[in-house]
Parts: structure tokens; C-alpha cells; sequence
């Protein structure tokens, strides 16, 4: 799975999911710590990267881009929140979510449940 890891979260989970197989990069590595939201939303895009984020800006910003592209994971979790921790969850999740990210969805991760919504997200506005 291809990650971008945003600066809400700490560039040792980046490393400790590379680790594991995974291409995860930290915004960090691209020199983007102080990107826009809209920057990093594009280089997800380019690069064809699931970003994983504390930051709620990026739901927002999809719902509104209309687009099925780039997935967004938003962290909502409120226990131990460690890079170690924190890598291992998502180690754990992403095979359950994987076809939904593949697709184009918001996941949030919460400490006891797991929401996923398709993007791109629909209103009932006519």
C-alpha cells in the first residue's frame, strides 16, 4: 500500500510501516512539513498515495473536490497514540480496508470502531 503520512502524525510511523513492506513517505521527506492541505492532497494524488492524518481538513476538502481519488485515513484515536502503536494498528487494519482505499474512500479509525465512507462523497443536495 502506497501511504503518505501527514505532519499530524509522527514520521516514525512512516519508518516502522516501511518496515513491514509497506511504501509509506512522511510529508517530512518531501520537505512538505508546512504544504498546504491542498499540496499534500495533490501529491497523494499524484503519486497515487492513501493519506493517513489526524487532520479532519482533508474529509472536508474531498467531499469537496468531488473526486474519487486520493483514499484519506483520519486517525480519531484517543489511547496510546505512539509511533510504534500507532504503526501497528494500521498494520493491522489495512488488509481489511485495502479494496475500500484501492477504490477511493474515507476510513476514520477511532479506538473501538471503524467507518468507512466512498468517495467521491454524495450529497442529497439536487
Amino acid at each position: 500500500m502506497n501511504l503518505l503520512i501527514d505532519n499530524a502524525i509522527a514520521p516514525g510511523v512512516a519508518e516502522r510501516l516501511r518496515k513491514v513492506g509497506h511504501d509509506a513517505v512522511h510529508v517530512r521527506d518531501y520537505q512538505m512539513q508546512a504544504a498546504s492541505d491542498e499540496e499534500i492532497l495533490q501529491l497523494a494524488e499524484r503519486e497515487d498515495r492513501v493519506i493517513v492524518s489526524a487532520d479532519t481538513d482533508f474529509g472536508t476538502l474531498l467531499a469537496l473536490r468531488s473526486k474519487s481519488k486520493p483514499s484519506f485515513i483520519l486517525l480519531r484515536r484517543q489511547r496510546d497514540t505512539t509511533p510504534a502503536k500507532t504503526a501497528a494498528m494500521l498494520v493491522d487494519v489495512l488488509p481489511s480496508i485495502e479494496k475500500d482505499l484501492i477504490s477511493g474512500s474515507v476510513v476514520v479509525i477511532t479506538d473501538n470502531r471503524l467507518r468507512i465512507r466512498n468517495l467521491p462523497v454524495r450529497t442529497n443536495d439536487k
